[in-house]
């Protein structure tokens, strides 16, 4: 990924969602750009050396590794002279698999499909630590708002800010999103409109785990559903863009001291984006638009569904994946140890890493048992 350049992958990007159609088989897909690609890498690694030695954790010296490795392969570059880790292909298609359940597709994904050939990539000007951060946690939410089955957009901000949905929280919808094979997100909404809906016919059982966590996922799914009501509200894609952001940055600043790095982090990132936001809609001022005939509306609440509203969204939806696409195009992270283990240490952010919630995750399947029947192992571990 080093040797893309950004305008080039852009431009790529751009032709991908004029071909979508042809390209993928949602219109919704959204792009695993290069951190998030590595971050993939690291817990298809942690969970076939689960399957294997009973142990979900991987070194970053293997991931490393394995990313090279990974890289030459998708690029069709030399390999031979390449030392490649043992199991390569059960974590490729670890890998693959992850991808394809999330609806994602990575960059490198996107360039075979496009066959377009780009070189000498960027680097983005170094952002502060805090401000990475920020920008994160708000491209997540904006991730999960264009694609639902994005676990790894929700693993990073279910608990951004603080609703008490630690590991275990994650844990809990994690597994029941395995037995039902669904995404962690339509589990929990499920599971809230279920508690929303009453009665004794539509309430869960009692041993559900999730009860355990009912304020925190209704909490959570209210704020999606919000962001969800402008996408199926405001028809103008500036205005509807500038609303969710700023939903989004009065969330995560609501009690924050307005001197804390984080709470300046948080409003310049949201400024940031929503002027990036009004400059893609202006650059498509008097261009040829992008057919938008067959994308599919926002999610307006069953009250608000009518003749000139359900189809009302797209247009944002649209302006938010150009979005998104130039995020995911954008250069990988320099420092990848610290995209890979230093979020443990980010007191802002009052979750885990990535890494620690998903062995959390089969850690508890692991102990109760039940690793066969979420991950369909068949190594006999005990």
């Amino acid at each position: 990924m080093a040797v893309l350049h950004q305008e080039s992958v852009l431009a790529m990007i751009k032709e991908f969602r004029r071909n979508w159609h042809t390209l993928c088989a949602s219109e919704r897909t959204t792009l695993c750009g290069a951190d998030a690609m590595l971050l993939v890498l690291q817990l298809s690694m942690a969970e076939n050396n689960k399957q294997r030695s009973g142990e979900f954790t991987v070194s970053l010296s293997e991931v490393l590794l394995t990313w090279k490795h990974l890289l030459h392969e998708k690029l069709n570059l030399p390999v031979e002279n390449m030392e490649a880790i043992d199991h390569y292909e059960d974590i490729r298609r670890t890998y693959d698999n992850f991808l394809k359940s999330s609806n994602m597709l990575d960059l490198i994904d996107v360039y075979k499909k496009c066959s377009v050939l780009t070189s000498n990539c960027e680097n983005n000007a170094n952002i502060s630590a805090v401000k990475f951060l920020a920008k994160k946690i708000i491209y997540s939410y904006l991730n999960l708002l264009v694609n639902s089955k994005d676990d790894l957009a929700l693993a990073h901000i279910l608990n951004v800010p603080d609703r008490g949905l630690g590991r275990e929280a994650f844990t809990d919808l994690k597994h029941a999103a395995q037995e039902k094979q669904m995404s962690i997100f339509l589990v929990a909404t499920s599971f809230v409109r279920t508690i929303q809906l009453g009665g004794k016919g539509y309430a869960p059982s009692p041993s559900d785990p999730l009860r355990t966590h009912i304020k925190g996922l209704s909490n959570f799914i209210n704020f999606i559903d919000k962001l969800d009501e402008i996408l199926g509200e405001i028809s103008n894609p500036s205005i509807a863009g500038g609303r969710i952001l700023s939903v989004i940055k009065m969330q995560l600043i609501k009690g924050q001291d307005s001197r804390d790095p984080f709470y300046k982090a948080v409003e310049e990132v949201a400024q940031d984006l929503d002027l990036r936001i009004k400059n893609i809609i202006n650059s498509q001022e008097g261009d040829e638009a992008v057919s938008t005939t067959d994308i599919s509306p926002a999610r307006p609440k069953s009250y608000a569904i009518n003749h000139g509203t359900a189809y009302c969204g797209r247009d944002t939806v649209k302006i938010l994946l150009v979005l998104l696409d130039e995020e995911a195009a954008s250069a990988p992270t320099k420092n990848k140890a610290e995209l890979l283990y230093d979020d443990e240490n980010t007191i802002h952010h009052n979750g885990n890493s990535i890494l620690t919630l998903f062995r959390r995750c089969k850690f508890i399947c692991w102990k109760t048992n039940n690793w066969n029947k979420f991950w369909k192992c068949s190594s006999g571990q005990k």
